[in-house]
């Protein structure tokens, strides 16, 4: 039985010896296409090609592409271990031609290593092809020996491919292999009918027409073939599986969850064995490219799925973290294949169990949630839990729809599942609102005006702040204008420093630029015409505002002494996971799993701040990237990189890939100060920074501070440290004083009212009602009222911010003879308020939302008592 590995190289070598060039995948997660939150599809990162907006650098490529599908048009994430076939990872191997050849040796290609390479059955294979594409059914009867029944037409949504609703379109071919086991039971009719006894194995998109505004279809003076088949569902067919998780490449991680769990996977029964194969690889690989959990955007996505994990880790009966030990299987299956896993297991390993661990008490509280949903529910009488209930437990405390549907049905009650997709489709609103681009600056070329030809977008600044250039192209929209030039010395935002401001004059224009950002290979200035109009005259002076490029390269530099000093004082696990280098100041964000203590802060400034006494040269310089990369220069998680690099080299102390603007000598630095240090997320700290002129005001300030508290306090400031603390201490001395009086009133109050509490027996029920107080003053009475009753209930409460709150006590006696509990009266005073509670037989609270209802609250106690003495 071939591997994978073997399968995959198969692929490969089969393409080169056509005259391919062989690339690697790129990050899963899109370094220049903010419309993408992940890597979905083998021509993401040649989309630039197919709108024209870059050359491609070769004519003919193939790769393997590591493609993430959870979002979006492209979402297969609740199909995600119903079925043997659906992932949220996968790999999609591909080959191109970009103007090169076409239809006829795209078809015959994939014939050929399909039936004659991989030697699968021409039997059990189907063609489609675009019901109006006479061409592609005439070459696959000529240049392969299919079976000419076996080719079947379909209309668009079936054969027909489109980027967007204008732009680059045509005809696809997909080829299908049927696995059942009763070949000569094929049919037609089973081919895109959604019987899993057909899977489509290929598809090959031949790019052909343009599309316009009015759905005109215009021939491409170019075209492309686009191809992309699934590496999973070829590797089941060579393998003679029945499922993709038989494969080398999953059952691995499903054997290993067997081992750890005790519980045997089956394909009926194994539905939380496949999810948790399936999403740690997706989180491995998400990781490992620089994604990293947290509230918004692609973050929110991998929180998500890593919670999805652990819900059906729980559903084999594990509740503590286990699932970032699969890594280790995840690293065994891509050994050799994607280094990165690799290169940052251990990284991997502590997000997914810093999630798990956080997860776990985060469920507890979803399910105590969903207790009171349930509890407020019965008390209205309805029997309905509601969209927004349901998308809070979903987007909160991470309850899958099915969960939400499971523990609805166990009590009785029925969801609005068309309000919670309701809601969903609101986030999704929100999260395109997110985006950091409007894609169509980028693809709405007709609408840029062309000054002149040529070459553009060629970055000279980091030689030049002021150059002579001639525009290519602009475009106006909403009084912004967006400028491409020849060549500019202004930055385009990237690798975490901000874009470049200054200006573009001429004659008759002057342009002021607010940003600059790259699309693709363009490097776009966006600014405001303040005078004259862009006429016919293509020259203008770009000239990039000096103090903020220099103020801006003074803390680049700072971030790369920064980082090297981290990695020495924390440890070699700690990476980039994001940075912002703006003239003010500079954000690091680093892999860490614990506060970084004042000592350690300490440490990383005398370490960077002795670097730049130094005043070491900082050297930039091309190389080809394994290479660099063999030398020991850093690379940022998840950066696309080119095949020749950028090095800026600190010797002796620092070497890393950057694109960005530097100073000359680390001395040109002057000062570097942390002003501040603290979590973005699970396994992910913040450090804030100043460099120079404001590292300098930020320390006179502090002295001028310092200088004021030794006037106000009297004392030296070796002695402030300790003045203040004798300040704090004496502070707590009064308050614990004053509250010992507060309590010594109150414990009057309480002794003279429960004499004439109402009694049933030797049992007293003691109810209060107390003004503004907090939950936690009413259990601090509690106490006293506990102490003060031999056998008895307590039930105090008050309003705060107009809600009624309610704390329960009962002592012991009363527990022990009466089987009276706080916890349960708690949760029927909870109904009647409107809202629920919970806690200990001894003491428990409740809130809710009817403030008036509190004098029922407390006959309803009586009632309770009654019942308890009279069962007993």
């Amino acid at each position: 039985m071939k591997s994978s590995n073997v399968i995959r190289n198969e692929f490969i070598e089969f393409f080169r010896s056509k005259d391919h060039n062989i690339i690697k995948s790129a990050s899963v997660i899109p370094q220049d296409d903010p419309t993408l939150l992940f890597t979905n599809a083998g021509m993401n990162q040649f989309k630039s090609y197919f709108l024209g907006l870059e050359k491609p650098v070769f004519s003919r490529i193939a790769d393997t592409q590591k493609c993430i599908r959870v979002s979006g048009k492209h979402n297969d994430l609740e199909e995600v271990g119903k079925d043997n076939y659906h992932h949220t990872f996968f790999e999609m191997l591909g080959n191109w031609s970009f103007g090169d050849y076409y239809k006829k040796d795209a078809l015959r290609f994939a014939w050929e290593l399909l039936t004659e390479v991989w030697k699968i059955p021409k039997d059990r294979l189907w063609a489609t092809v675009y019901k109006k594409d006479s061409e592609a059914l005439k070459l696959w009867k000529e240049v392969t020996d299919i079976d000419p029944e076996r080719i079947l037409k379909f209309g668009e949504k079936e054969n027909f491919w489109e980027m967007g609703s204008t732009g680059p379109c045509g005809p696809c071919s997909e080829i299908h292999y049927y696995k059942g086991d009763h070949p000569e039971n094929q049919k037609a009719e089973g081919v895109n009918s959604g019987d899993p006894h057909y899977i489509e194995l290929w598809n090959l998109v031949f790019i052909q027409f343009d599309r316009d505004e009015k759905g005109v279809l215009t021939e491409l003076p170019q075209k492309h073939v686009d191809t992309g088949a699934g590496l999973e569902r070829i590797v089941a067919v060579l393998q003679n599986k029945h499922s993709n998780y038989d494969t080398d490449l999953l059952r691995p991680i499903i054997d290993k969850i067997s081992e750890f769990t005790g519980i045997a996977y089956t394909e009926e029964g194994g539905m939380a064995h496949r999810v948790i194969a399936d999403h740690v690889r997706m989180l491995s690989f998400a990781i490992a490219d620089g994604g990293m959990p947290s509230n918004e955007g692609r973050g929110y996505v991998i929180r998500r799925i890593l919670r999805r994990a652990s819900r059906f880790a729980r559903k084999l009966n594990v509740h503590t973290a286990f699932i970032y030990r699969l890594t280790d299987v995840v690293e065994d299956i891509y050994r050799g294949i994607y280094p990165e896993i690799s290169e940052h297991k251990e990284h991997i390993e502590k997000v997914i169990k810093a999630e798990e661990e956080t997860f776990s008490a985060t469920l507890d509280r979803g399910l105590d949630h969903f207790e009171r949903i349930i509890t407020q529910l019965q008390g209205e009488k309805l029997a309905v839990i509601s969209g927004p209930d349901i998308f809070k437990l979903y987007d909160t405390y991470g309850f899958p729809f099915d969960l939400t549907r499971l523990l609805a049905e166990e009590k009785g009650f029925q969801i609005d599942e068309d309000g919670f997709y309701g809601e969903m489709d609101k986030q999704r609103l929100r999260a395109r609102a997110n985006l950091a681009f409007d894609a169509k600056i980028a693809e709405e070329d007709k609408q840029w005006t062309i000054v002149s030809e040529g070459e553009d977008s060629v970055f000279i600044g980091y030689d030049s702040t002021k150059y002579k250039a001639r525009i290519r192209r602009y475009y106006i929209e909403n009084e912004k204008v967006h400028v491409i030039l020849d060549k500019t010395p202004f930055y385009a935002e990237s690798g975490g420093q901000v874009g470049d401001k200054g200006t573009l004059t001429a004659d008759d224009v002057a342009i002021e630029i607010e940003n600059t950002i790259r699309v693709n290979q363009a490097i776009i200035h966006i600014g405001m015409i303040t005078h004259g109009v862009i006429g016919k005259e293509a020259e203008v002076m770009a000239e990039v505002h000096d103090s903020r490029i220099q103020e801006t390269q003074l803390n680049h530099t700072a971030t790369h002494l920064l980082q090297a000093a981290l990695r020495q004082v924390l440890g070699v696990h700690v990476h980039q996971a994001g940075s912002h280098v703006a003239p003010e100041s500079l954000r690091f964000d680093l892999t860490h799993y614990s506060k970084i203590s004042s000592d350690e802060l300490r440490e990383v400034e005398r370490i960077v701040n002795a670097r730049i006494r130094e005043n070491i040269e900082v050297k930039t310089f091309v190389q080809d990237y394994e290479e660099a990369k063999k030398a020991g220069a850093m690379a940022l998680f998840g950066e696309k990189y080119d095949k020749i690099v950028r090095v800026v080299k600190i010797e002796g102390f620092s070497q890393e890939l950057c694109g960005g603007t530097h100073v000359k000598r680390t001395g040109d630095i002057g000062l570097f100060k942390i002003v501040s240090e603290s979590s973005v997320a699970a396994g992910i700290r913040r450090i804030e920074a100043i460099t120079g002129r404001a590292a300098l005001e930020y320390s006179i300030a502090n002295e001028s501070i310092v200088e004021e508290l030794e006037k106000v306090l009297s004392v030296p400031r070796q002695n402030l440290a300790s003045r203040v603390q004798d300040l704090i201490s004496d502070h707590r001395a009064i308050e614990k004083k004053l509250k010992k009086e507060q309590a010594s009133g109150v414990e009057d109050i309480v002794s003279a009212e429960i004499a004439d509490a109402k009694s049933f027996g030797d049992l007293k029920v003691f109810t209060r009602m107390f003004e503004n107080k907090s939950m936690d003053d009413l259990k601090s009475i509690g106490d006293i009222v506990r102490n003060a009753l031999q056998e008895g209930v307590g039930v105090l409460a008050s309003v705060s911010e107009d809600k009624p709150l309610v704390v329960v006590v009962v002592t012991d006696l009363a527990i022990k003879n009466y089987d009276l509990k706080a916890g349960a009266i708690v949760k029927e005073l909870g109904k009647i308020l409107g809202g629920g509670g919970g806690g200990q037989p001894h003491l428990a609270t409740a809130g809710g939302r009817f403030p008036d209802k509190i004098e029922a609250a407390f006959s309803r106690v009586y009632q309770l008592v009654e019942e308890k003495i009279s069962k007993n």
